[in-house]
């Protein structure tokens, strides 16, 4: 004896409607989740772009020599301390003979030359001080006033 069961008369199977839920969700703002929508909102209105054109940032001429300035100011105190730096060391690793040489009194040209280091260092901040307040200070202030009035 078979089971047969009572929709299996029809020859072609039954198609289900598709799913929609019965319930629609509220179109007030203040009770949607993030992912329901709203009546559509109007486009947001853009300001007009200005009339005449601004140079971008970083292209303008005073920016530019403000860079140069700087450039000018880290290269020169860079090379002061760093290259008498570099030059006692070459001159202690490949010339030991010329570093061993005595001054007088006990002191080599070595030691006096690392001594040496620490006046040249603050030579190279007094360069770097010197050169700041006389190229950079007054084009940096200019584009302070400049910006300013703008």
């Amino acid at each position: 004896m078979s089971y047969e069961s009572p929709h299996a008369s029809s020859s072609q199977p039954q198609r289900r409607p598709p799913y929609r839920p019965q319930y629609q969700p509220p179109q007030d703002p203040d009770f949607l989740l993030p992912w329901q929508r709203s009546a559509a909102a109007a486009p947001p209105r853009w300001p007009s772009p200005p009339v005449t054109p601004v140079p971008a940032p970083g292209h303008h001429s005073d920016l530019r020599r403000l860079r140069a300035a700087y450039r000018v100011l880290r290269r020169g105190a860079t090379l002061t301390a760093l290259g008498f730096f570099t030059l006692f060391l070459l001159l202690s690793g490949f010339a030991p003979g010329l570093m061993t040489r005595p001054l007088g009194s006990g002191l080599t040209i070595g030691l006096a030359l690392g001594l040496c280091q620490l006046p040249v260092t603050l030579l190279a901040i007094a360069l770097y001080e010197r050169t700041a307040r006389r190229a950079v200070d007054p084009l940096a202030a200019e584009l302070r006033r400049t910006g300013a009035a703008r």
